[in-house]
């Protein structure tokens, strides 16, 4: 009876853990990376989804506001076995494209505006964080494993 309620709320199921570079380039438009999977029972993954997104602050105090821009997502819809006591490495390359606000792209076509927009965001308390989140769904669990990751973009 307990091991079958560990196994519906995954405990002892499987773990993914994302492994990602640092840092990655605006213009390369892509973030190459491995999902690594392991499990203490044998499971069946059946899906497994990666998501970049931008958390965008701007703001302060109480005027602070916050949006998430999800920037790119790839899907791995074969599903494939993680044996118990085995580590299962699938890699994925994921496509994304930052979005800029005509402030950033105004900053960026004029050199004299660069320093202005900077200070602008600065008094404004602008600031862009950047993360890679992954989940599994694996089949016969509740709760799906999941992993996130902070990463830079220059």
């Amino acid at each position: 009876m307990i091991s079958r309620f560990k196994q519906w709320l995954g405990i002892e199921g499987v773990k993914v853990e994302l492994i990602i570079p640092e840092e990655v380039s605006e213009k390369d438009g892509y973030i190459e990376g491995r999902l690594r999977f392991t499990s203490l029972r044998d499971q069946m993954v059946e899906q497994v989804k990666v998501v970049f997104i931008e958390r965008y602050t701007r703001g302060r105090r109480k005027e602070k506001r916050i949006d998430e821009y999800e920037l790119g997502s790839v899907v791995l819809d074969t599903p494939f076995a993680v044996p118990a006591g085995e580590v299962v490495e699938k890699s994925f390359r994921l496509p994304f494209k930052v979005v800029h606000s005509d402030m950033e792209n105004l900053g960026k076509r004029n050199i004299f505006a660069r320093g202005l927009v900077g200070a602008l965001k600065l008094v404004e308390g602008v600031k862009s964080e950047y993360r890679v989140e992954t989940e599994a769904k694996v089949r016969g669990v509740a709760l799906n494993p999941f992993d996130r990751q902070p990463i830079s973009v220059k």
